[in-house]
């Protein structure tokens, strides 16, 4: 289990959790803390609950169940003993702690003339586990560079989640700032100035404002900072060369994203989607691929517990959905338009 986590956890869960099989903490995605329930791990694509002894059982009625005063204990000492000085958080429904771990919540939301205010009543946390991997991006980055440009090319990283974008992400700004190209013909280039914008403060894990992962040499941190603002601000104020940014998905989001590339800004961004139909089947996700904001696509996927990659071009991306058969539209009586005559 990393380092920086244990400390957050109250006896007797921590004593659980520290005696984890080697194999499974070595490979942790995730924890799953529910109020009287039983507690569950994800590693190395798989799941399994946890008995009393740390040792794993597919049996949830064998499992240890985090009690009221574990889960409390937990709220406090990621919350710093103030949930008003993490009132946004609450509302977006997860807490970023040192180290980069994102703590989802699921609670009762508290509303403000129809939109969430604040959780109360929490009593479900999901530990998502933020590691490095120094070298991940080596595959990845020949593939999404501009060798006339000496510099990459505008790249989204698609996946579900827990497949490894920030991870991605976090290791192609390191290898970007430091010049680590893994390309024979870009050797000479040297690195270049990237602005990363960590609105989650999982890229970077800035402690008091200093990364705790190595983003490189040339690397400025914009952190806990709204994306869409954060971009403009970066190219406004840090002459970025690069802009790296995780999760987009918001029409701000994009509008932003367009302001960079006008300001001869590169972007190298991830989203949330299955695959390449995901992509061009989300309002905002589909304008920028059809607008041709993005050169490259990059598409993570698990198998038998390995995240593998597959590299698509803007060019080839358009062809592939435009060559699947498109679902028939189906009137209101139940006929398709083919039977109709349409």
């Amino acid at each position: 289990m990393a380092t920086s986590l244990p400390d957050l956890f109250a006896p007797p869960l921590r004593g659980v959790l520290e005696h984890l099989p080697e194999h499974a903490g070595a490979t942790l995605e995730e924890i799953r803390i529910r109020e009287n329930r039983p507690l569950e791990i994800g590693f190395a694509g798989r799941h399994a609950f946890v008995k009393a002894d740390g040792s794993l059982t597919s049996d949830y009625r064998r499992a240890y169940s985090p009690g009221r005063e574990e889960c409390r204990a937990l709220l406090e000492r990621i919350t710093h003993h103030s949930l008003y000085a993490v009132e946004e958080e609450l509302r977006r429904g997860y807490i970023t702690v040192d180290g980069g771990h994102r703590i989802g919540l699921a609670g009762r939301a508290v509303l403000d003339r129809g939109n969430v205010a604040h959780l109360k009543d929490i009593s479900g946390f999901n530990v998502r586990i933020a590691r490095s991997r120094a070298g991940c991006a080596a595959g990845v980055l020949p593939g999404i560079l501009d060798l006339r440009g000496r510099t990459i090319k505008h790249t989204l990283v698609v996946s579900p989640p827990q497949q490894g974008k920030t991870t991605l992400l976090r290791d192609l700004v390191r290898c970007i700032s430091a010049g680590e190209w893994h390309h024979a013909a870009a050797a000479e280039w040297g690195g270049r100035k990237v602005g990363v914008v960590d609105e989650r403060s999982e890229i970077a894990a800035c402690q008091a404002g200093v990364p705790t992962f190595d983003l490189g040499p040339r690397c400025d941190v914009l952190d806990a900072c709204p994306k869409a603002e954060g971009i403009m601000m970066m190219v406004r104020s840090m002459s970025p060369e690069v802009v790296a940014v995780d999760e987009i998905g918001r029409p701000e989001d994009a509008a932003a994203l367009k302001e960079a590339l006008h300001a001869g800004v590169r972007v190298l961004a991830t989203a949330h989607a299955s695959g390449l139909d995901d992509v061009f089947s989300r309002p905002v996700l589909s304008a920028l691929a059809e607008e041709g904001v993005f050169g490259t696509f990059v598409l993570l996927s698990r198998s038998g517990g390995k995240v593998e990659h597959r590299i698509v071009t803007a060019e080839n991306a358009a062809r592939e959905i435009k060559s699947r058969p498109q679902p028939a539209i189906r009137s209101p009586d139940g006929l398709t338009a083919e039977r109709k005559g349409l």
